[in-house]
């Protein structure tokens, strides 16, 4: 198993990926090539085993305003038949270790029994506007404490 960024090469094996990841859904994949179609700026790994994608994550910008107050964790997936094995908790160990990640807030808006365990915790401030009261909406190295709603790229 190899952990590495993404490259042009590899989007169409992310976009399948994404779609066999959210099966009854094909936002994430759209999200994924909107982003890259309007040249957005992202963080983002992909975990490879035999030559085949099976994890993916991103990292997008987090805005206050027209300004960048940290970074939305969007998506992490892995492939079915590769899930439950911790492959997605090692690519999210991984990522939060690398330079452009480790001192950013993060945010994420995902189950919190997963999340937690990676140091993320509940959000109040700032305020999510995809998830009414922030009930799965958590951060790490947040320290915002003033009220307004984060904003995301536009494809979101």
């Amino acid at each position: 198993m190899k952990i590495r960024r993404l490259t042009p090469e590899e989007y169409p094996k992310t976009a399948a990926l994404l779609g066999k990841a959210f099966p009854n859904s094909n936002y994430e994949v759209r999200l994924f090539e909107n982003l890259h179609k309007n040249e957005r700026p992202l963080h983002e790994w992909i975990c490879i085993h035999r030559n085949k994608a099976i994890a993916y994550i991103a990292y997008s910008n987090a805005f206050y305003g027209k300004e960048v107050c940290g970074l939305h964790l969007a998506p992490l997936a892995v492939t079915p038949q590769m899930q439950n094995q911790g492959i997605g908790s090692e690519l999210l160990r991984f990522s939060l270790r690398q330079k452009e990640i480790r001192e950013s807030p993060l945010f994420v808006l995902g189950d919190p029994n997963f999340y937690m365990k990676f140091g993320f915790v509940h959000c109040t401030m700032p305020i999510c506007p995809f998830d009414k009261n922030n009930a799965h909406f958590l951060s790490i190295r947040n320290n915002i404490s003033s009220t307004f709603t984060v904003g995301y790229e536009p494809e979101f």
